[in-house]
């Protein structure tokens, strides 16, 4: 808007002529003849080479100069004869870019049922400088012509400018060689940067660092989520054929129907965003939405599913498979060569068998939104699920225990409809935090108490030498009482040195305590509080979980592949030994492990466990 009426709105306001004519060699000609003889003012403008043919001309194959200008005319002025010249200026090659929406077809002397189909454009592009250039002169020339205009939309680029907000030049040395950043982080985090960093009418204040941010931020890891189910479909000998015959949305249960379903709802809300979006000329939120999907396809679908991918489960692989395809269509425009590679062994698999399938992601149409596979109620459920998660792992990194630390419970803060879809998905809830059971109240302040504190800075100049006592009075009020008070807008009397006085909101605040023995994490009405207290049996678990991270990495160190089974030993402290044997069938699942014996020679791999000696030994089975 403020391009449409400001700055180009005002230059329509106060128009002035335009100055058609360049005395440049190079150009259009300018196609007016003008008669050399003395006194006499004829002149001809040439619509055609026709025109010039009836006129008496020698019509040249090259019309530019100089051969147009061999063309001579006689005056037809009666009684003159004198020989008419074209002038010497060319056209302003403003003029030229103007002329392209109907100049392009050579209209109007041939293609007028192509001209017609393609007039005017959906849209044009092009930078805020040429708002007084190109905006301006096809939108002169098409009214003057064909008294309407040839575009429907104009996306407006703002310019490019370096680290330092000043716009590039080569005198000022701030150029960017944009092949250099391509052989650095490749044309798609080159487009990806300028498609969705901001939108492109604002201009950029670019660098290379943020163009690998780009990388980093979103390429990764749509790259990482598509070669993990190219990791585990290969380990499981997963075919697409063998995908293909799965209707979408099946052959899982419980949680994990949920949460198929869920990642498909999501999808066409994306389809659906992102469609809107480019249907609007703004790419830039188009590209935003993918993202915030692939992210929630990784840090949640991914991160969830991990076990049924490991279990080779064919809904797992089908449902991520046909997410990974629809966002490669849906990144065509954006990251055409990123986009392809997915598409095209995600479809045709190693053997390139597309089927009916295209055989390039760039020969599919768009996605669209299926109504069928959408579910808001359970975006809805999963949202209190996901933010419960989110702040149960904050309280956890908060009190410092880790995260393969078992818990007893967490308390969850949710009204009705939020505890029915949690305690829907309990079991993914409760693994993802890593307790035993989920309990629920209905309000934050069940977590927590209240301690009331005086605002020095308003009330010391109220009490002066009498804060001491004013303060001691203020924490002695019973914290719910004031929570009560403040909250219904009520004042809080208090006495001070057999004075009565009245506090109000801005004199003390109320600072949230929790409960002893817990830790609690609140945000907009919403709370989880993970009870710390350890017993041996979580205790040893945690060691347990902490025994098979330390094996994963010996494995890893052993350049084992994933699906190597393994003959494990184990030696080091008492305690985590013993723990190893309480949780052996965790330990073996977990490490593909064939045997485990509990001795480990000079030849083990040394690590510690909080402080514990552990060794370990391992060796393909």
């Amino acid at each position: 808007e403020h391009i449409k009426h400001g700055r180009f709105g005002k230059w329509l306001e106060n128009n002035v002529d335009w100055a058609l004519s360049r005395d440049r060699y190079w150009g259009t000609p300018l196609p007016i003849w003008e008669c050399g003889e003395a006194g006499c003012e004829e002149r001809f403008c040439a619509g055609s080479r026709d025109e010039l043919r009836e006129r008496g001309g020698e019509v040249p194959d090259d019309l530019h100069r100089p051969f147009i200008d061999e063309v001579v005319l006689e005056c037809p002025r009666e009684g003159c004869g004198g020989e008419m010249r074209r002038v010497p200026a060319v056209i302003d090659t403003w003029f030229d870019s103007g002329a392209m929406p109907f100049a392009q077809f050579h209209y109007p002397f041939e293609s007028e049922e192509l001209f017609a189909e393609r007039f005017p454009a959906d849209y044009i592009c092009e930078a805020i400088d040429q708002t007084r250039g190109w905006f301006y002169t096809q939108l002169a020339e098409s009214v003057l012509l064909f008294d309407q205009t040839d575009f429907l939309n104009c996306v407006c680029l703002g310019l490019i400018l370096d680290p330092d907000g000043q716009k590039m030049s080569k005198s000022r040395g701030n150029v960017v060689d944009p092949w250099e950043v391509i052989e650095r982080h490749g044309a798609d985090a080159f487009r990806w940067y300028y498609l969705t960093s901001q939108q492109p009418w604002a201009g950029y204040r670019f660098s290379v660092d943020t163009v690998g941010e780009s990388v980093r931020q979103f390429l990764l890891t749509l790259w990482n989520t598509y070669s993990f189910w190219v990791l585990y479909a290969n380990t499981a000998g997963i075919s697409p054929e063998q995908l293909d015959e799965l209707e979408l949305g099946s052959g899982a249960e419980g949680a994990a129907a949920s949460l198929d379903a869920w990642a498909l709802s999501r999808l066409q809300a994306t389809v659906a965003g992102v469609r809107a979006h480019m249907d609007g000329f703004d790419c830039t939120s188009a590209g935003r939405e993918i993202a915030a999907y692939v992210d929630e396809l990784s840090n949640w679908y991914v991160r969830l599913s991990r076990r049924r991918f490991w279990d080779g489960e064919v809904a797992a692989f089908a449902t991520l498979r046909h997410c990974l395809l629809e966002v490669s269509k849906l990144l065509a425009p954006f990251v055409p060569f990123v986009a392809d590679a997915i598409y095209v062994n995600l479809a045709g698999g190693a053997e390139d068998e597309f089927g009916e399938a295209p055989d390039s992601v760039h020969l599919c149409d768009l996605p669209e939104a299926d109504p069928a596979l959408r579910d808001e109620r359970l975006e809805a459920g999963m949202e209190a699920v996901r933010r419960t998660v989110e702040l149960g792992r904050a309280a956890r990194a908060h009190s410092k225990v880790k995260v393969r630390q078992p818990l007893r419970k967490a308390v969850v803060v949710a009204n009705a409809q939020e505890r029915a879809e949690i305690e829907r998905l309990a079991e993914l809830v409760a693994s993802e935090l890593n307790v035993k059971e989920l309990e629920f109240v209905a309000e934050e302040s069940d977590l927590v108490g209240y301690r009331v504190r005086p605002n020095f800075r308003a009330l010391g100049p109220r009490f002066g030498k009498d804060m001491p006592q004013a303060k001691a009075a203020i924490e002695a009020l019973e914290a719910a009482d004031v929570k009560r008070a403040l909250d219904s807008g009520e004042e809080i009397g208090l006495m001070v040195d057999g004075r009565d006085h009245t506090l109000g909101p801005d004199d003390l605040s109320l600072v949230m305590e929790p409960l002893e023995g817990y830790q609690v994490e609140t945000e907009a009405g919403h709370a989880v509080a993970l009870a710390l207290e350890l017993d041996d049996e979580l205790r040893a678990e945690g060691w347990a979980r902490e025994i098979v991270h330390a094996v994963q990495g010996a494995r890893k160190s052993a350049g084992l592949d994933v699906s190597d089974r393994i003959e494990l030993r184990l030696g080091g402290d008492d305690d985590l030994i013993a723990a190893a044997r309480a949780h052996e069938p965790y330990i073996s699942g977990e490490t593909l492990a064939t045997s485990v014996a509990y001795e480990a020679d000079g030849s083990a791999q040394a690590t510690t466990v909080e402080g514990r000696e552990l060794r370990i030994v391992v060796s393909r089975a």
